[in-house]
């Protein structure tokens, strides 16, 4: 190794080891990507100079300890990013216009965006929790779905036909909420494996849940409004409230789910829930907590969000009844998405209203989000007729279940340990593994994901409880033939930790 290449190693590996650096274990992002920012500030700070000569990949991958793949990611990456120039036959270097940051001069580092100046309170409060980038999708990413094998050419075909045939209409806005078509799709597919009592005037399209969740804050309260979240509970609910105003009252989640709080809680305008499959914890709201909850908020004068996000795999029994199916009351919201069975960047999700506000939402929805897109919205309704969303969800059921399967023997170890077992099996894209309150599960995520292993650590889902422990372990995008050897890894550093 020479000299330059070995002075690049040692602050490439510092800077992926400093807990509070870009390139560092507490930032959540894959290895290749925090490799990336580690090369990427070598660079600017003038480690190796405009035309240098970088060390090759192979080489690069030995004196960092890492995978070749990892280093050829982040190289490819800053390639194209203008940073490395590639010259066959001779290797990889240094941009000739680099710009470069002068040793000594190096600029103070970025302030924490929740303390920059000019942010509303509001913005403030909405980038201090969880960031999307945190959720970029790695294999044991919980709540990540497999889409690779939806099936791209026949859903091409469906949006073509309905393109060449798409009338001026269909290239408009919509005020009705949806393509008619798909919201009677989205009726009829509720109605039965769902329990809902609805009709499609009910039902609106939109892009999915988070639009769905900003549409009820804001129509159905007030900034400075209370809403009830479960804790712990999920990031992009909370993301949505924060940024609408309102005010967060954590109320604690047990293994019967959303516990009711004490009469002394201020009163909410909003209850929001995850009764099925409670997301993080995997717990199941029990019939008597469901009815206990329906009356506090009818108590209340409140509303119920009820997110339904993935009821459509539930694996040792069939799919539990929506809290909507027993609302009489007709204050329960129900929210659904496509996402989970089809793939992310559809855009598509679905919001159940009560009868009473059907034209307020549509007129809201028309006013705030100008919703459209209906040639994709004939597509997915045809797609939906024809039987084929019907096959990929049984597909897409055997697919899961088959590596949770895998990944349960493999963790089946770590359960003889005190304190450790697993919660949220039964159904869903992920489960819990919850460790005794005294492990650091943040420490533990980020032991793993400096291997490439991206669990989340329960309590970062935490609002104000200080008990919780755990790593959420999803496997809906885990390939089988890496199941079981990061499973085994993960099982090896819990027992590390517990000593």
């Amino acid at each position: 190794m020479t000299q330059a290449a070995a002075l690049l190693a040692e602050y490439v590996l510092t800077e992926l080891s400093r807990p509070d650096g870009p390139a560092g274990p507490g930032s959540g992002l894959p290895l290749n990507r925090r490799l990336y920012e580690a090369l990427r500030r070598a660079l600017l700070d003038g480690r190796l100079g405009p035309g240098d000569r970088l060390p090759s990949s192979r080489e690069l991958a030995q004196d960092l300890r890492l995978s070749r793949n990892t280093v050829v990611a982040a190289l490819e990456q800053l390639g194209a990013e203008g940073y490395l120039v590639s010259r066959v036959g001779s290797g990889t270097y240094v941009h000739d216009q680099l710009p470069r940051v002068r040793a000594g001069t190096r600029p103070p580092p970025r302030a924490d965006a929740a303390h920059l100046p000019g942010l509303s309170a509001r913005g403030q409060g909405l980038v201090q929790h969880h960031s999307a980038r945190d959720l970029e999708i790695q294999p044991f990413t919980p709540g990540a779905a497999d889409f690779s094998a939806f099936p791209v050419a026949l859903w091409q075909r469906l949006q073509n036909r309905h393109w060449r045939a798409a009338r001026p209409e269909m290239l408009d806005y919509t005020t009705s909420g949806g393509y008619g078509p798909l919201r009677r799709a989205v009726a009829d597919h509720l109605r039965v494996s769902r329990h809902v009592r609805l009709e499609p005037e009910q039902v609106l399209i939109t892009t999915g849940t988070q639009q769905s969740l900003e549409l009820c804050a804001r129509l159905l309260a007030d900034v400075g409004d209370t809403v009830w979240m479960e804790d712990p509970g999920y990031w992009g609910a909370i993301k949505a409230f924060t940024a609408c105003g309102l005010r967060l009252h954590p109320v604690p989640v047990d293994d019967e789910g959303w516990a009711p709080p004490p009469a002394s809680a201020p009163a909410p305008r909003l209850i929001y829930v995850t009764p099925s499959h409670q997301y993080p914890t995997g717990a199941v709201m029990s019939l008597a907590r469901r009815h206990a909850l329906l009356a506090r908020a009818a108590e209340a004068n409140a509303w119920v969000l009820e997110d339904d996000y993935d009821s459509e795999f539930r694996f040792d029994s069939a799919p539990i009844a929506s809290l909507a199916g027993l609302d009489d009351d007709g204050r329960v919201c129900y929210l659904g998405t496509f996402s989970k069975v089809l793939y992310p960047g559809v855009k598509l999700g679905y919001l159940v209203v009560p009868r009473a506000w059907i034209e307020a939402f549509r007129q809201a929805h028309y006013d705030l989000h100008r919703p459209g897109q209906l040639p994709l919205q004939a597509a997915l309704a045809e797609f939906i007729e024809m039987g084929h969303f019907a096959t990929a969800l049984r597909r897409t059921r055997q697919t899961y279940a088959e590596r949770r399967a895998r990944l349960l023997q493999a963790l089946a170890p770590v359960l003889s340990l005190p304190g450790v077992q697993i919660t949220g099996a039964a159904q869903g894209l992920h489960l819990c593994l919850r460790l005794p309150p005294a492990l650091d599960d943040r420490a533990i995520a980020a032991t793993l994901a400096a291997e490439g292993i991206s669990v989340r650590p329960l309590s970062a889902y935490a609002l104000a409880r200080q008990d919780l422990r755990g790593l959420l372990i999803g496997y809906g995008y885990a390939q089988p033939a890496l199941i079981a050897p990061c499973a085994q890894r993960i099982v090896a550093v819990v027992q590390q930790a517990l000593g």
